[in-house]
């Protein structure tokens, strides 16, 4: 075959290099980088091509010739080569899964961030690989199954025993049929009590049905509890948004009288940690585009009046703000801040900025921003959050 060829599902035999970014490794074929998923940095693998994107093609290892020291039995029963796409890493010791991760942070870093990291990456409390997850969305194929998708297809797999969800979860869920193009949003709530509702497409609008437990989901951190819609976002993890918060009340450094912004506040978690911190002498102003995470995060505030909690656009609402605040907390979606809504905290001349980042590209191009407006890198964290998958949660402490 040659290096100009049509290669999709062709089988190679390649010996795999490092990790990048997206849960695949590099591999090279007639001098052509090839993204090997799950395969190790070191083994030489029989892989199947499955995408040619012309400067690089993407490939799936099918078989194992020669086997990393860090490869183990799946911890996912039902992820890897035509199973779900939900467990990349399963493969992977636990502990070597979080150095890779770790190469990843620092090699994005370096090349999109023009900063040089060298740290690790956290576990969350408990360190438990398995059963960490509280919240799932499922879809239904056409033969009423809910299911999780195969990697990068529409195509549903209908087997629902993902290592990631803690004993009961789904429960009965499997058996159930549902309508043709539904969504399931099943959580478990920190009462333990499961909740599951059903949407379904109708026009214009989403019609909500209550399968079983309630709209809502009691979740705690510290002191405080929210009351939160099943099918708006809360952190996945068990002990992630306790862990965050008080990562971010301790980066933070607010003091009586000041003022913070909260930048895609969800609902609240961290402008109650903000608010608490400033007194009713000081502002906190939440920002969220998601109307029912805004109204949980009022609904929940209530005793902190110095907590406004606005829907819309950061980017709108940093355009028309006046003055500045002595610290920005930032927890945008997967594809980052970017560079609007840096140059706006730049031009306002927040000088303290925490910031988070669910994807490490992103993160990484989001401190490179920073840095060229001035800012500088005070500390990068970096936590597990997601086991058995290639993802993980940055946080990095930025001044000026």
């Amino acid at each position: 075959m040659t290096a100009d060829a049509a290669p999709v599902l062709a089988e190679l035999t390649l010996t795999v290099g490092p990790p990048a970014n997206g849960g695949s490794c590099v591999a090279r074929h007639d001098g052509r980088v090839v993204f090997v998923r799950y395969a190790l940095p070191g083994e030489r693998v029989r892989v199947r091509v499955t995408a040619d994107r012309g400067s690089y093609w993407h490939a799936e290892t099918i078989e194992v010739l020669d086997p990393s020291d860090d490869r183990r039995a799946s911890l996912c029963p039902i992820a890897g080569v035509d199973g779900a796409g939900c467990c990349d890493l399963a493969f992977v010791d636990p502990v070597a899964a979080r150095a890779l991760k770790v190469e990843v942070v620092s090699n994005q870093l370096a090349r999109l961030g023009d900063y040089q990291w060298h740290g690790a990456a956290h576990p969350m409390s408990d360190d438990a690989a398995t059963g960490w997850r509280t919240r799932i969305k499922l879809d239904v194929g056409a033969d009423g199954r809910a299911g999780f998708h195969r990697h990068r297809s529409d195509e549903l797999v209908s087997d629902l025993g993902c290592g990631q969800l803690p004993a009961g979860m789904i429960d009965g869920l499997a058996a159930t049929e549902w309508p043709p193009g539904a969504h399931v949003h099943v959580v478990v709530d920190d009462d333990g009590q499961r909740h599951v509702v059903r949407t379904v497409r109708q026009g214009k609008r989403n019609a909500t049905e209550v399968i079983e437990g309630s709209y809502h989901g009691l979740q705690r951190v510290g002191r405080r509890s929210w009351q939160v819609p099943v099918t708006t976002f809360w952190q996945a993890h068990r002990h992630a948004a306790q862990t965050y918060s008080e990562l971010v009340s301790d980066w933070a450094q607010l003091g009586p009288g000041m003022t913070a912004w909260d930048l895609y506040g969800g609902v609240g978690v961290f402008a109650a940690a903000l608010g608490d911190a400033v007194g009713e002498s000081g502002q906190v102003v939440s920002v969220d585009s998601a109307r029912a995470a805004s109204r949980a995060a009022r609904a929940t505030l209530t005793d902190l009046p110095q907590v406004r909690a606005i829907s819309d656009s950061v980017r709108r609402v940093l355009t028309a703000q006046h003055g500045t605040a002595d610290v920005a907390v930032l927890d945008p979606p997967r594809a980052g801040a970017g560079r609007e809504v840096i140059e706006l905290l730049a031009a306002a001349e927040v000088p303290r900025i925490v910031h988070i980042g669910c994807e490490a590209a992103s993160f990484a191009r989001d401190v490179g921003l920073y840095q060229r407006h001035g800012y500088t890198v005070g500390e990068i964290r970096v936590f597990d959050s997601f086991p058995l998958t290639h993802h993980v949660e940055c946080v990095a402490l930025l001044t000026r």
